[in-house]
């Protein structure tokens, strides 16, 4: 995987960065040399591990936690014991005697960088040669992006925002220094990580430029999109929605843009031809370098992988899941009947083999849906319809397109359909797992549960049922808690 991914960045470096050839990073190793210009601070934040998780350090793991999911045995359970204890939501998933002795692929990456985006943070404004609004946007984009880093740690390692819990849960260490020989943290409280997040967001957003030199560096739009998707997981539906629409408003000239599925999927589509193993060769899915829809582009490897790190191997949508498209809903293509191996699969279930490169920053059908649902929540249902509609006559037939009417006005009925389409647009990405957080603690799903099957070779099925709310949070890491000694974990 590494192997992979190492291939990855040498070629997408060429392809986005032209204009920076020789580059800091390039000239010098990573470690090697003191940057001290303005512009070496600059072309550390082009780093390619900012954008292209390193070393399988995506959303990996919350994939296989997502309860849109189910497992094939045979072909899920000899890949590797990590994605059964995730699978089945175990107490413990990376254990310090493991054969390969592996961390948290996500809590990894995220850390890696938050070094350098706090050596960034911490050091611009020194720089040399650089003016002073240069050096202020290189800042905010960095501690934009060190905010976006924080939302999803402390969406795996601590317990889904309530207003009333949130100053006494505890939450994860926030982290501001540049220091590789720091060891020891405090762990604060969920308020104060959400507290710092929004402070990040929110004194970086004057600074961000409205287009970005690429979409893989945070811009205007991008930052006031993520606050606003970070107001919605807290329930402040007020907050988030002058939010999104200035990310709408802010997207800038040549900003991100939905394809039409219609179109490149249909004859002579740009999408095709549809390869039987991973699907439309030329989709998003499959081309690593496509920023189209990306309004801040992330990019993890999602696809099959043989060996001891983690993959779509073996995973197929569950048959609730599979029963939220309807027949002529394009993103179908994305799916397959088949087995790797060609075969029929016997229960007729869909393994996706459209995207082997899931991207985790902000897409522009997840700003649709974010806001649609702002809205719907703030019962201005026209407004919700309106945006659920826009993303969804790009992904099926006009005539299809259309929002059930019993749905459209009805406000629970609304919300709770702009998150099945969350699940249509990205099922089997990670996404479901951030989802199924907050709808725990969300009074318009009261009582909702949480399943995994798997499907044996003769027939038989085994059910896991996550044990709520213990295993909405991951254990902290064994090298965390031996390093501190004091700090509580999670149970």
């Amino acid at each position: 995987m590494n192997k992979l991914l190492y291939r990855l960045i040498f070629i997408i470096t060429p392809l986005t960065f032209t204009a920076c050839s020789k580059s800091f990073l390039e000239v010098v190793p990573l470690g090697s040399q003191v940057a001290s210009a303005t512009a070496d601070y600059d072309k550390l934040m082009n780093s390619p591990y900012l954008y292209m998780a390193r070393g399988g350090g995506g959303w990996q793991e919350e994939v296989l936690m997502g309860d849109d999911l189910a497992a094939e045995d045979g072909l899920f359970s000899t890949v590797s014991q990590h994605m059964t204890r995730l699978f089945q939501w175990q107490d413990i998933v990376y254990y310090p005697n493991d054969a390969y002795q592996r961390p948290p692929l996500l809590l990894q990456s995220l850390s890696s960088n938050q070094y350098q985006l706090n050596k960034i943070i911490n050091e611009v404004m020194n720089s040399t040669d650089g003016t002073d609004a240069q050096k202020r946007s290189i800042r905010a984009e960095a501690r934009a992006t060190r905010a976006w880093c924080n939302f999803q740690l402390i969406n795996i390692y601590a317990k889904p925002y309530l207003a009333a819990t949130a100053a006494s849960d505890p939450g994860f260490p926030i982290i501001t220094q540049a220091d590789v020989s720091a060891t020891v943290f405090k762990r604060g409280t969920v308020q104060e990580m959400y507290d710092f997040i929004i402070k990040d967001f929110t004194e970086s957003i004057p600074d961000l430029p409205v287009n970005p030199a690429i979409r893989t560096r945070m811009s205007k739009a991008a930052a006031e999109g993520l606050l606003g998707k970070v107001y919605l997981f807290m329930g402040r539906y007020s907050d988030a929605l002058p939010l999104l629409n200035a990310a709408f408003n802010d997207l800038g000239t040549g900003g991100a843009k939905l394809y039409d599925y219609n179109q490149t999927l249909g004859t002579g589509g740009a999408f095709l031809p549809i390869n039987r193993n991973t699907g439309p060769a030329n989709g998003p899915g499959n081309n690593f370098t496509d920023l189209t829809e990306s309004v801040l582009f992330k990019v993890y490897y999602n696809g099959g992988y043989n060996g001891n790190m983690y993959g779509n191997n073996g995973l197929v949508l569950t048959p609730q899941t599979a029963a939220l498209f309807d027949t002529s809903d394009l993103r179908l293509q994305l799916y397959t009947n088949k087995n790797p191996d060609g075969s029929l699969n016997a229960g007729g279930r869909l393994r996706k083999y459209g995207i082997q490169y899931s991207r985790y920053g902000l897409e522009l059908s997840e700003l649709y849906l974010l806001r649609a649902e702002c809205k719907a929540r703030l019962n201005d249902l026209t407004g919700a319809v309106a945006d659920v509609e826009i993303l969804r006559v790009h992904r099926m037939p006009t005539a299809d397109a259309p929002v059930p009417a019993a749905v459209a006005g009805d406000r629970v009925a609304l919300v709770k359909f702009i998150i099945e389409e969350r699940i249509r647009e990205f099922a089997m990405e990670g996404y479901r797992w951030f989802d199924m957080r907050r709808l725990s603690v969300d009074p318009l799903f009261s009582g909702i549960t949480f399943t995994h099957t798997l499907y044996n070779k003769d027939g038989s099925t085994v059910a896991y049922t996550l044990r709520q709310p213990d295993r909405l949070v991951m254990q902290l890491p064994y090298n965390f808690l031996q390093y501190n000694q004091d700090m509580p974990n999670n149970p």
